[in-house]
């Protein structure tokens, strides 16, 4: 060829690579105009912020000042880092003031109702009452939100003989005066003083704990309504024959001088001789021991022995039983012991029922008086009927002269003494035993025989019964399931319940004892006397009928009734029963009762009871039972202990010094137990409480909610869900910086069209949802608090919002389409993110969610409390991606489980990565998201070899996985130990196979 015609030939070669080089010149000054417009808006922000950073103003970073109701006004910048007491002011009172909590009677939305389990007007709430709270105010805040017309009924209890045990046992630490010196006036008048102070306390704390109550139905167990109710449920159920008065055995609290109810009464299992302590008296008292001691026979016949464990009852005695077919007795059938103390003849009886001739000696004392079974022999054999206690649990003068005036365990010893003196003592041994305490005072329980008001339960228990068992179509669930068997061994042995009281603090009895002339004057004589009705005007109506053409006086009773009677017709009362009101129309029954296992019987049933015999249904659908707060030993959360935690304690932080200045200047505890509570506070909280916040606290005690029927409360949890309300805090300042100051969400996001990284955001975000509101439609807190937390903390922070950090580097206009897709589903994503979050951190979502941009020309709900719950969205779900991201994960795991064994100076550094895929298919995909697994694992560089590729050399393995299919490699600088990696290998090769 002719040398000039390659030389034009080689000319035209190079003008032509001129050209191109031209053009690619010209796109690639076009594409960096683009990319620097681009640059220009989106670091328009961080621009700003390096000015303002050489004149950074503090207050920027201050929320201004806000007149309590109107809505708050946030800082121009968001606050370096989280602070709980500044997020949560000024929320509460808008939302209060807005009305946002009403119930509307006459809405057309679906009602879904819970009434607030009163708290006793005792004390402030403690720990345990804050999960009740954290889990009603979730359920009424996801309710809400998912457009139910909602109503959480606010209220207190008078507490009855909690109120009472409390205040005299305040008068015994600080005076001298009870409560009969003072009078009932009196007495009742300081009751009422504290019930004001408490109830606001009360009030004030549920408001700082978020509860979005609606605090226009808040009603008090004593005010006028209620005290109404009450008293219109007495005369119906005395009308019925369903309430009566009878005189019986009583459980006897002598430090209150009342009687309580059988479900009152606690029951310690005493093994062996056990001094206990017992209210009233210095020294503990022995229990637990079995004394036995003879009874003299008339006649010259010898003695017979008997064994008790309460040897001062003795004294009230009555008779002697023993089998009819215990031969070694039937010479003295008929006969008679004598009392030793005052001569009183005891006959020997025979009753087959209550001996046991192979137990001890076979006999046994009576004292009809003081012990239920006694009391039975005594009526089937018609014995005399003794009594030798006064009110107070002392000896009276039936007990003789010698005891008269001894509190009971004083006389205990006494009697034991005079016995030896007499040589009537036959020892004493070790004796397992069930001692009945009082659940409110501590103090012993004394059986008395007392007339009292009783309800009949047999036939509303039948019905309660039923509510629950029937397996064709239950009213009522219970959650957890356990407690229906409890439910069920309950109902079919339930006792009457005695509802009188004979304390100051209650609703009074609304019955009237006509005195008539010429009869005796004391109360109560007879019991035909007696006459109800609504008003004193009623009850003289009712007694002329009675006792027409006669001379009469009323006298109304002094007892008042169990706080649980009035409690239990809370769901009835708090919506206007008896009258027939819109909001009983619109709201009973109720939808679901939560509370604690431990009131299960003392009011849960009540309520069933009495709503299905005056409401004519049962008062809720539900009943959620959550666990139990207890301290680090165990014990449940009482005030009663001293070791119950003010919620606010936890939310605003408090020193030790201050813990134990609350117990000297707030507890009802004598010196001893004061001194233990100290000691147990030293012990749970060295340092004090750190302030926490009320969100943390609340996710917390939901997040607990898992565990069986006991919570073991440890503060450091609720400290880390406030470390990562901190991280919230952060995620949404670094999302902000990222969407920048002129953004405007789209109207709308096509999944198909989004990067990888957003359609698995999403898909996943869907599946977080969706396991959110089955798990609260299911009761189930802890999964739901898990699935909201783990989406946050796992998927959208510690992967999206790092896989997307690249499209925001530079100004690479390779991801401008990419950029603006990361914005918009970041957007989105906080968006549902923060309402999924609201019902469980109420505080913390209001005030982020306000700070995110809105749709242009769209109108946004005034507040998170009232905008739409998430739900899931059927275009998101993508499965492929997800397994896909599911690969990248493991791979990133693995690199970063490398990483950590390096050494301190490796560690920070950017290394090379292979993953060798033994399968075409990952192969694929890690190939394609070498971006997406260099940035979360931090590299220099990735290399995605297949199994026919050597790996290069320098390069320790972490694992060979076969259901993933993938070997991964870290690139070392310094030097491997090819032996230690080649065992390494082996292991895993051995497993695998």
């Amino acid at each position: 060829m002719d040398p000039i015609d390659l030389t034009a030939k080689a000319l035209r070669k190079k003008s032509n690579r001129a050209n191109k080089r031209r053009e690619k010149k010209a796109r690639q000054m076009k594409l960096k105009a683009e990319a620097e417009a681009e640059a220009a808006k989106l670091q328009k922000n961080n621009n700003n912020t390096q000015k303002e950073a050489e004149v950074e103003n503090p207050e920027d970073y201050n929320d201004p000042e806000t007149t309590p109701g109107d809505k708050k006004k946030l800082s121009r910048q968001m606050a370096k880092t989280y602070k709980p007491s500044a997020v949560e002011t000024s929320w509460y009172e808008w939302w209060e003031k807005s009305k946002f909590f009403e119930a509307d009677p006459d809405s057309s939305k679906p009602s879904f109702v819970i009434v607030l389990p009163p708290p006793n007007v005792t004390g402030p709430l403690h720990i345990g009452h804050a999960l009740t709270a954290a889990i009603q105010d979730t359920i009424i805040r996801w309710r809400r939100m998912s457009g139910y017309n909602t109503l959480w009924v606010p209220g207190t209890d008078h507490a009855g003989i909690a109120a009472q045990a409390y205040v005299e046992k305040q008068f015994l630490r600080f005076t001298t005066i009870t409560r009969d010196e003072m009078g009932r006036y009196s007495f009742t008048n300081d009751l009422g003083h504290m019930k004001n102070l408490y109830r606001d306390a009360i009030f004030r704390q549920l408001r700082c704990l978020g509860a979005s109550l609606d605090w226009s139905r808040e009603c008090y167990a004593m005010d006028e309504k209620r005290s109404l109710a009450v008293t219109e449920a007495f005369v119906r159920l005395h009308k019925d024959g369903v309430i009566y008065r009878h005189l019986r055995l009583v459980n006897w609290d002598c430090l209150l001088q009342t009687a309580i109810s059988d479900i009152e009464v606690e029951h310690i299992e005493i093994k062996e001789r056990t001094p206990l302590r017992v209210p009233g008296y210095e020294k503990p008292v022995e229990f637990g021991v079995l004394t036995s001691f003879a009874y003299p026979l008339e006649e010259g016949l010898g003695e017979i022995i008997v064994a008790t464990t309460r040897v001062e009852t003795m004294l009230g005695d009555t008779a002697i039983a023993v089998h009819p077919d215990d031969s070694r007795y039937s010479h003295v059938h008929g006969k008679f012991a004598i009392h030793p103390f005052n001569g009183r003849k005891l006959p020997i009886v025979c009753d087959a029922v209550l001996v046991d001739m192979n137990f001890g000696t076979g006999a046994v004392k009576i004292t009809p008086a003081h012990d239920p079974n006694d009391y039975e022999v005594g009526k089937r054999l018609n014995l005399e009927i003794i009594n030798i206690f006064t009110d107070g649990g002392k000896i009276n003068s039936n007990g003789g002269p010698e005891f008269t005036g001894m509190p009971r365990f004083e006389a205990r010893v006494a009697v034991t003494e005079a016995l030896k003196k007499k040589g009537l003592f036959k020892g004493d041994q070790n004796n397992e035993m069930r001692l009945g305490i009082c659940s409110r005072t501590r103090d012993v329980v004394e059986p008395l025989l007392k007339p009292q008001w009783y309800v009949n339960c047999k036939s509303m228990a039948e019905q309660a019964l039923d509510a629950v068992t029937d397996g064709a179509s239950p009213k009522i669930e219970i959650i957890p399931k356990q407690y229906v068997a409890e439910w069920k061994r309950w109902f079919e042995n339930i006792p009457d319940w005695c509802i009188s009281r004979q304390i100051g603090w209650g609703h009074r009895v609304p019955a009237w004892y006509a005195v008539l002339k010429d009869e005796r004057k004391e109360l109560g004589a007879y019991n035909d006397h007696w006459v109800v009705g609504r008003n004193k005007a009623e009850a003289t109506e009712e007694a002329n009928k009675i006792f027409s053409g006669k001379e009469f006086d009323l006298h109304k009773d002094p007892d008042v009734l169990d706080t649980w009677f009035s409690s239990g017709l809370f769901p009835l009362s708090v919506l206007g029963w008896p009258n027939d009101t819109k909001d009983l129309r619109a709201f009973y029954s109720t939808s679901v009762l939560e509370t604690g296992p431990d009131i299960l019987f003392l009011w849960v049933a009540r309520m069933v009871m009495l709503g299905m015999k005056l409401g004519g249904d049962v008062p809720f659908r539900k009943v959620y039972l959550h666990p139990m707060i207890c301290d680090a030993r165990g014990r449940e959360m009482s005030k009663l202990l001293g070791n119950a935690i003010d919620p606010l304690e936890v939310i605003n932080g408090i020193e030790l010094k201050g813990l134990h200045k609350k117990l000297d200047d707030e507890s009802s505890l004598d010196k001893n137990e004061l001194e233990i509570a100290k000691e147990d506070y030293v012990k749970d909280f060295p340092d004090g409480i750190p302030e926490c916040g009320a969100d943390a606290l609340r996710f917390a005690l939901v997040s607990y909610t898992a565990q069986s029927d006991k919570i073991k409360l440890d503060i450091q949890k609720v400290v880390e869900y406030r470390q990562w309300c901190n991280k919230l805090w952060d995620a949404i300042r670094f999302s902000m910086t990222k969407l920048g100051e002129d953004y405007i969400p789209p109207e709308e996001i096509i999944p198909a069209t989004l990067p990888f990284s957003c359609k698995w955001i999403l898909s996943v975000l869907n599946k977080a949802i969706s396991k959110t509101i089955v798990s609260l439609d299911s009761y189930e807190f802890s999964d739901a608090a898990t699935a909201v937390y783990s989406w946050w903390q796992f998927q959208l922070c510690d992967v999206f919002m790092e896989v997307i950090k690249p499209y925001f580097t530079g100004n690479d206009p390779a991801y401008a389409s990419e950029r603006k897709h990361a914005q918009d589903t970041l957007w989105l994503c906080l968006d549902n993110g923060l309402r999924l979050l609201h019902p469980f951190m109420p505080f913390v979502t209001e005030e982020l969610w306000q700070r995110l941009p809105s749709k242009k020309d769209s109108v946004r709900k005034e507040s998170i409390v009232i905008s739409e719950y998430p739900s899931t969205v059927e275009s998101w779900n993508i499965d492929a991606v997800e397994l896909e991201m599911d690969l990248i994960q493991f791979v990133v795991k693995s690199l970063r489980s490398l990483r950590a064994q390096l050494g301190p100076n490796e560690k920070c550094e950017r290394l090379a990565a292979f993953v060798v895929c033994l399968t075409s298919d990952a192969w694929n995909t890690i190939k394609k998201h070498e971006l997406e697994v260099s940035t979360l694992a931090t590299l220099s560089s990735l290399h995605v070899l297949s199994k026919k590729d050597d790996v290069p050399v320098g390069c320790i393995l972490d694992t060979l996985n076969e259901s993933e299919s993938v070997s991964v490699f870290l690139k070392l600088k310094g030097v491997v130990n090819v032996e230690a990696e080649f065992e390494k290998l082996n292991k895993k090769m051995d497993i695998l196979i």
